[in-house]
């Protein structure tokens, strides 16, 4: 794993924890749920870290993994040094708009932080228009979502609120970090260009 990217790499350790938190739960019978967001409730606030790498059941873990792990990745992709940081910023964001307007009792796993990077790809690629995002972004509408909805039944442990707020969260984090990076990279062009013509002067 040395040749990987550092957010590469932080993608394997991330579901490790998960699985981590999974097993400990499972194999001393700990109670994780009380870790998880608890809508406006200051003690839910806590839930906000916590509350993806904490999952109810083997099902529930299992059917978050995969599309977790996969959608990671494609941040990863689209942000090698800086996507471990963009995925934590949308734990938080997500997190907190599940705070704020979920529905009462604790709310865990990883489903709305699925969609919130599903938005955030999605949006980063449209606002940031640069060839490699745009083609996570189709990706992500296309193959990623028809995936998500056609193979993935609805359980009682998954909520579509969750699942819309974060989704939500992810655009709105896409939208601001693609407008900074396209504002980024206009400049260094505009520079490269200026000095292109300064020497040719």
């Amino acid at each position: 794993m040395k040749k990987l990217s550092p957010s590469l790499k932080a993608v394997f350790y991330l579901i490790v924890i998960i699985w981590l938190f999974f097993g400990i739960q499972s194999v001393f019978h700990y109670n994780f749920q009380t870790l998880g967001i608890y809508p406006r409730m200051w003690k839910g606030l806590i839930g906000i870290l916590f509350a993806p790498f904490i999952h109810s059941s083997l099902e529930h873990i299992a059917y978050n993994t995969v599309p977790l792990f996969i959608l990671s990745l494609m941040l990863a992709i689209v942000h090698p040094k800086k996507g471990i940081l963009i995925w934590w910023i949308l734990v938080v964001v997500s997190g907190f708009f599940v705070w704020v307007v979920g529905k009462l009792g604790y709310h865990c796993g990883s489903s709305y932080l699925i969609f919130a990077i599903a938005g955030y790809l999605i949006s980063y690629g449209i606002f940031r228009r640069n060839a490699l995002s745009l083609i996570i972004a189709l990706v992500t509408a296309g193959i990623y979502g028809a995936f998500l909805w056609g193979i993935l039944p609805q359980k009682e442990w998954m909520s579509w609120q969750n699942q819309l707020i974060g989704f939500v969260a992810g655009l709105i984090v896409g939208y601001v970090w693609g407008r900074i990076d396209r504002k980024k990279s206009v400049k260094q062009v505009q520079a490269q260009n200026q000095q292109q013509s300064q020497s040719l002067s």
